[in-house]
């Protein structure tokens, strides 16, 4: 026996906690029983709903939204409310489009041209990272032009920082508060975990009933979305100021107000700013998924392409939303790292200020600095490429991405889902609310049976069963990818050191560009949706279990080792069991990332929830069952995301005893 100063280790390997062992035995029961009541009960009480068919449920959410067209302009809460809230916002992107993007005050061009635009996006780069970023930021702006994508480029760019300031104004004021104030630090911290929950594609139909297809509702919902990260960094900031400081500066005399700014955001400064970076990569994300209700960009040439299956037209769009996306996520998170030494020098930064003041005017004066030439673009070339290399994998390919679908399709996918769809409503309730108690708490399994039956008063089980299958296998999937990565870089630091930077680039890549390579690799399917969640959940996943494994105590290990335990032992003994906590918190945040990218994979073929929201856009006879499917994805995410946290909590618990 090794004594540590936590806990007392068996060489051999710990003892299995026995309340997690009969926990494991009874959870096997549950699934054991359900598959002995599926044999005799298939096919019955399963509410599947046709395609084209609506409950009155639906019929009624169609109704709402023509009652409330018909109204909009005379009933008082949209004439005196709502519709200025819009104007304010559609105004505010207009203008924002106007400086970059569209003609401008009479003119044919905008205000500032190419040149002035990749000018003025180096010398902020510049002013606020370093020349290395500087150049970078100027070269990604240059080559969005030279793929023949510069407008609508300029249009995600200004729906971003148009969502990304309004975010900012309201964030960073909520952020303080919740930092200062225990009280409203309790009351916002649900809220926010609401926000974060629902995936992305729920906020667009709710907000087009009231605000309208276009701009206003697509800002509205991309601030929905970015808002948080900059509020929790804020307060997170605040509150992690050294207290020995702040009592100095209190002991002293200082007023509220000027202990807050002369002692707390300064200490906060550089957590704001990573807020900021996160905030700037959510609303990139989002105004691209935006393009479902008419917000212009980039993101409206990737769905128009996913929709005709134009794999080359995609790409290069997709691939000018990851250029902006990288050079917006370096310049933030450079500016973030910079230390107070590296601040650039004063002379060159107002000469460079007076060359990109110069590239301005150029660009508002001649057209050849305003508009990008034709004669450069690239971006046919890119998607021929694109096009080619897809035909060439799919032809000489087909056997072997075939066979992986098949195999995946067949062996995890189909019966998973056959499961869920073809089970009676009832008796899949009752074994998840069963589970939520046995790993979770009662809490949960409460939380879980209404979310249940709210989702049976959708009028969408079906559906909805058929996305919590593709769901579930996308999540196994992640995680085993997320435990074998993350256990081998939790072992190896230089392992870390190379893996953890692509990890890193891979989450500033928004959704929808995850479903181009995997379209093209295994065309329109229910696989192709997951294969993409699944590359999209695994960065996070890996680097929670990463840090778990990193964190089990080096005296613990290096007694197993001592003992003669091998590799294996080591990691399935000592740090897996001792990451418990870590891998459950992977488990939560790859359900909740799967679920976001497994709803818009409805693009691609996956059918079910994802795509009844995109048919509500297209189809306003669907807009009501379109509707409902968000509310039903919501649901999902609420129970799958209080199940995993209470299953993580409880773990805790008996860990700690």
């Amino acid at each position: 026996m090794v004594a540590t100063s936590r806990s007392t280790v068996r060489i051999s390997g710990p003892k299995v906690n026995p309340l997690v062992s009969n926990r494991g035995r009874i959870v096997a029961g549950i699934l054991a029983g359900w598959l002995v009541l599926f044999v005799f009960l298939r096919g019955t009480g399963t509410l599947s709903l046709g395609p084209a068919q609506l409950t009155s449920l639906h019929h009624w959410l169609n109704d709402l939204n023509d009652s409330i067209g018909a109204n909009r302009n005379s009933n008082p809460v949209f004439l005196y409310f709502f519709n200025y809230i819009r104007l304010f916002i559609d105004d505010f992107v207009i203008f924002l489009q106007s400086l970059f993007a569209q003609p401008s005050f009479g003119r044919p061009l905008p205000l500032i041209g190419w040149l002035g635009v990749v000018a003025l996006m180096g010398w902020i780069s510049y002013a606020v990272a370093n020349i290395r970023v500087a150049l970078f930021a100027a070269a990604g702006f240059f080559f969005l032009g030279l793929q023949g994508l510069w407008r609508e480029s300029m249009d995600t760019l200004a729906l971003t920082l148009g969502a990304v300031i309004i975010s900012l104004v309201i964030g960073i004021p909520l952020g303080i508060w919740a930092g200062v104030s225990d009280r409203f630090n309790r009351i916002i911290t649900p809220v926010l975990d609401f926000m974060q929950i629902m995936p992305s594609f729920v906020y667009l139909a709710p907000l087009t009933l009231i605000f309208l297809i276009g701009p206003a509702s697509a800002t509205i919902a991309t601030l929905i979305y970015a808002a948080p990260p900059v509020i929790r960094l804020t307060a997170h900031g605040i509150r992690s100021a050294p207290h020995d400081t702040v009592e100095a500066s209190e002991s002293l005399g200082s007023t509220k107000t000027q202990t807050l700014t002369k002692v707390l955001l300064p200490a906060a400064k550089r957590t704001i700013v990573l807020g900021v970076n996160q905030t700037i990569m959510a609303a990139l994300a989002m105004v691209t998924i935006a393009a479902l209700i008419d917000a212009p960009g980039l993101g409206k040439t990737v769905v128009k392409a996913l929709q005709t299956l134009d794999v080359g037209t995609a790409f290069n769009a997709g691939l000018a939303i990851v250029v902006m996306a990288i050079v917006l996520d370096r310049v933030t998170t450079s500016a973030a790292a910079r230390e107070r030494r590296e601040r650039p020098n004063r002379i060159v930064l107002l000469v460079t200020g007076a060359v990109t003041l110069f590239a301005i005017w150029l660009s508002y004066t001649y057209l050849w600095a305003a508009e990008f030439d034709s004669q450069m673009d690239i971006g046919s070339t890119i998607a021929l490429w694109a096009s080619d290399v897809t035909n060439w994998v799919q032809t000489n390919f087909a056997p072997v991405t075939n066979g992986i679908k098949d195999v995946f399709t067949a062996g995890l996918i189909d019966p998973l889902q056959a499961l869920l769809v073809d089970s009676p409503w009832w008796l899949v309730s009752a074994v998840v609310v069963a589970i939520s108690v046995v790993i979770g708490s009662v809490r949960a399994a409460i939380v879980s049976a209404v979310c249940l039956g709210l989702l049976v008063a959708t009028g969408l089980w079906s559906d909805g069963m058929t996305t919590l299958a593709a769901t579930l296998v996308a999540t196994v999937l992640t995680m085993i990818i997320g435990v074998v990565v993350g256990v081998w870089m939790g072992r190896s630091q230089r392992a870390d050191q190379v893996i953890r930077p692509v990890l890193d680039a891979a989450q500033t890549m928004p959704a929808f560009v995850y479903l181009v390579p995997f379209l093209a690799l295994f065309a329109a399917s229910r696989f192709t949706a997951i294969a993409a969640a699944v590359v999209y959940a695994a960065p996070v996943a890996t680097k929670i279990v990463a840090d778990g494994v990193r964190g089990v105590s080096a005296t613990t290990v290096e007694a197993a080792v001592a003992s003669g335990s091998s590799n294996w032992q080591t990691i399935t003994k000592v740090q897996l069991p001792m990451s418990v906590r870590a891998l459950t918190l992977a488990t939560n945040q790859g359900l909740i990332y799967v679920l976001s990218m497994v709803v818009v994979g409805g693009l691609v073929g996956a059918g079910a929830l994802g795509y009844d929201v995109v048919a509500g856009f297209s189809q306003g006879q669907l807009y009501g069952k379109g509707l409902a499917a968000g509310v039903a994805i919501v649901l999902l995410g609420v129970m799958l995301d209080r199940l995993t946290q209470a299953a993580a909590n409880r773990t805790q618990r008996g860990g700690s005893r």
